[in-house]
Order: structure tokens, then C-alpha cells, then sequence
């Protein structure tokens, strides 16, 4: 069985399973020969260029392993008979800690003081604090839960908002009722037709005077100008991982709006990340050779 894996260390967690011939392709080099024989595939990290035609020269494709709990890019060039998997529970740790650093840099200026820093100049001031705020987290899926574990000492209230209501968690049809109440508002959603463009305009001011915008899910989750827009304000603040477009152009309003602090796309890219992903990919393939059930197969959106 022929296998494409994005890493050398990939190949060296499944290079004791029997049968199996691993080849690497990171994305940025030329793509291996053999697509035609390539029964599962695990992406790199980053999307690959050109990826409808490099699917449509993989016939024997079965298994489509994701290392990103985002599946967005694949869902609409998915051909027919090919089982999709996302990494659902590999970047949660990274993902919740970034959110929870980021939060915690805008409320206490650390941007600010680190340029003053450089000036050399002594900006006493007071700042913003993450305690005895309420904390809206949009997405409330395994991420969202990393997240309030993290969050738990922080003395903050926690408030859970899902695409649909359950058990102490809100439904995304309360949002306008919760907004006005939120100190931080952080995003966790995956990108669906559902979730694009959801914070526009409306939801952006029906955020409450000095709240942050924190967004660990998508770019294309927010409207960009609609962003700026109200970033020019001065009302509120933002911690950013993700824009749209993406990488962020240099030049681009969004770099220079007041209160924003952007990190380049990294919440997730950490060695914890490498670890659980490696894990993850020996233990589906091993179900995968054995013909058991898959984890996190993608049946709907997400």
C-alpha cells in the first residue's frame, strides 16, 4: 500500500507496518511520482498548489488524513469513494494556550510595552486584566473545552456558545443577546458555508466598549474591512492567527489598525501538535489496515 506523509517523521512511525511504502511530499517540492498508486494521503500543513488536479490523478485514493481539524480545502475537490479525517484533538493544547496567551497580551498591552521596550522609554500606565471578565467562546467543540481547562484559575466566567443548544452551552442564534455581554469573544468555528462572513458589521458592534476580538478559527470567519472598520474606531481590540486573505499582504490596512496584535497562522504549530499528530496517524492507519472504524471521519461540514 502506498502512502504520501508530509514528514521524515511520518515515514519513521509507520515504517515497522508491514506492507506499507511511505513517500514524503511536504508540499513544496516536486510532486513524487506514483500518485496513481497512492491509496491514503496525508497533506502537509500547508495547502498544496494545484490540489483538484493532483486529486483527479489519484484513483486509488481511499483514506484522506488531514493534519488540520480544518477539512475546508478538501470537502469540495473530495473525490467520490474517499473517506476524509481531519485531526480533530491534535492542536487543541496549542491552539487553547494561544488563545489564552493572545488574550492575555492585548488586555495587558505587552505589544505596547515590548515596542516601548525597544524605544527604551518606561510607559507606566494601568492596563486591562483578563480577571472577573466573561469569556464567550464560539465554538465550543474539543478545542473550546482545551480552552476553558486553561481558562480555569483565571477567575473569569466562561460563557459556551455551539451551532446548536445542548446542556450549558448556547446555541450561534443567541449570539446577539450574548455579545453585548462579553469582555473577550473567541473564535473556534470551522470554516462552513454557515460560519463565513459571521462576524461582519452587526457583530462587531453589538460587541460591548473595550472587548477583544479573539480569532483562533479561520480568516474568512470575519469580514476583514468590517474589522478595520471598527478597529479604526478605537472601541475595541483584537488578537488575530488567522485573516483573509492569507498570509496578510504587507501593506494591507489590517497590519496597522489600532488595537490589533496578529500572530502569523502558529497557534497550533507547536512540537505538542507534532507529537499527537503522529500518534493519531499511526493509530488510523493501523485501524485503516486492520479494517476497523476511523477516527473523526468527516460526514457533514465538519
Amino acid at each position: 500500500m502506498k502512502i504520501w506523509v508530509p514528514s521524515k517523521a511520518a515515514v519513521d512511525v509507520l515504517s515497522d507496518l508491514p506492507d506499507v511504502e511511505c513517500a514524503v511530499y511536504d508540499g513544496t517540492e516536486a510532486v513524487p511520482r506514483g500518485a496513481e498508486e497512492v491509496e491514503v494521503w496525508v497533506p502537509p500543513l500547508l495547502p498544496v498548489a494545484r490540489l483538484p488536479e493532483l486529486l483527479a490523478r489519484m484513483p486509488r485514493l481511499r483514506l484522506l488524513q488531514t493534519v488540520t481539524a480544518g477539512v475546508d480545502l478538501y470537502r469540495p475537490h473530495l473525490p467520490e469513494g474517499v473517506t476524509l479525517c481531519n485531526a480533530r484533538g491534535v492542536h487543541d493544547a496549542g491552539t487553547a494556550e494561544w488563545a489564552v496567551g493572545a488574550m492575555i497580551a492585548v488586555l495587558r498591552e505587552f505589544p505596547g510595552f515590548a515596542a516601548a521596550q525597544r524605544d527604551g522609554e518606561w510607559t507606566y500606565h494601568h492596563t486591562g486584566v483578563l480577571a472577573d471578565s466573561t469569556v464567550l467562546i464560539i465554538g465550543y467543540g474539543s478545542i473550546g473545552e482545551a480552552l476553558e481547562r486553561r481558562l480555569d484559575g483565571f477567575e473569569v466566567n466562561v460563557v459556551r456558545v455551539a451551532r446548536t443548544a445542548r446542556a450549558n452551552v448556547h446555541g450561534q442564534d443567541e449570539l446577539p443577546e450574548l455579545l453585548p455581554r462579553a469582555d473577550v469573544v473567541v473564535l473556534l468555528v470551522p470554516s462552513t458555508p454557515s460560519t463565513v462572513g459571521l462576524v461582519d458589521a452587526d457583530f462587531l458592534s453589538a460587541m460591548k466598549d473595550g472587548a477583544v476580538l479573539v480569532n483562533a478559527a479561520r480568516g474568512t470567519v470575519v469580514d476583514t474591512d468590517a474589522l478595520v472598520a471598527e478597529l479604526g474606531k478605537g472601541r475595541i481590540l483584537a488578537a488575530l492567527d488567522v485573516t483573509d486573505p492569507e498570509p496578510l499582504p504587507s501593506g494591507h490596512p489590517l497590519w496597522t489598525a489600532p488595537g490589533v496584535f496578529i500572530t502569523p497562522h502558529v497557534a497550533g504549530s507547536s512540537p505538542a501538535s507534532e507529537r499527537r499528530m503522529l500518534k493519531l496517524l499511526r493509530s488510523q492507519l493501523l485501524r485503516y489496515l486492520a479494517g476497523e472504524a476511523l477516527k473523526n471521519v468527516i460526514t457533514d461540514s465538519y
